[in-house]
């Protein structure tokens, strides 16, 4: 019996609350405010689904990037060359300042501040009055000499370093009597060049 009528009257709380929902003006489709109304009311409203747009994932292509390579540029060189200031190493006499002759190599060199200034081609003395080897000194000089001992023969820009031995204006095809033969140009600079007290060395 207690079942039956705590049943009975949970129907009766229901029906009550329903009632109640009616008298706040939830009405029915025909305008009713009865029961049925009230349970249309109550019941659960589907409400529309909003259509969503897939969602598309969008892979991007990888870049490819281009491997580094390695450009191996060449060392920069740099060579001065120039031909009145060339280094005094590589003078048979190795001076700092003068004046140095290669009998052999039939050659001279004026040196300055451990540079050649002047390289220029010689003739020295011929068989019977060769130009003597050693290490000497400028002694004196005269732009316009002339020879006492060759009948007044001409020696233009004349630098005596060995007594009667002197740099001079002379035959480059031709040995002298012992002095050292240069072309006027060549013998020009040498004057201008080498002063008293200056070395003089000569090489066989």
């Amino acid at each position: 019996m207690r079942v039956r009528t705590t049943i009975a009257g949970s129907a009766v709380a229901l029906v009550g609350a329903l009632g109640i929902t009616a008298g706040l003006g939830l009405s029915g489709a025909s305008g009713s405010t009865g029961p049925e109304a009230a349970v249309a009311a109550a019941a659960p409203v589907a409400l529309p689904v909003a259509s969503v747009a897939p969602t598309t994932t969008v892979t991007a292509p990888a870049r490819t990037v281009a491997p580094a390579v390695a450009v191996s540029l060449p060392a920069s060189t740099t060579t001065t060359r120039t031909a009145s200031s060339s280094s005094s190493s590589s003078l048979p006499c190795g001076l700092t300042d003068g004046a140095c002759v290669s009998i052999s190599q039939k050659r001279a060199w004026l040196v300055r501040g451990g540079h050649v200034v002047l390289s220029a081609p010689i003739t020295t003395g011929r068989p019977g009055e060769r130009t003597p080897p050693g290490t000497f000194h400028v002694t004196w000089k005269d732009a316009d000499h002339r020879s006492s001992e060759f009948d007044d023969a001409p020696m233009p820009w004349s630098v005596f370093f060995n007594g009667g031995i002197a740099f001079h204006t002379g035959s480059l095809s031709r040995q002298s009597a012992g002095c050292v033969h240069l072309s006027d140009s060549a013998a020009r600079t040498f004057f201008r060049t080498l002063h008293v007290g200056d070395t003089v060395v000569v090489q066989r």
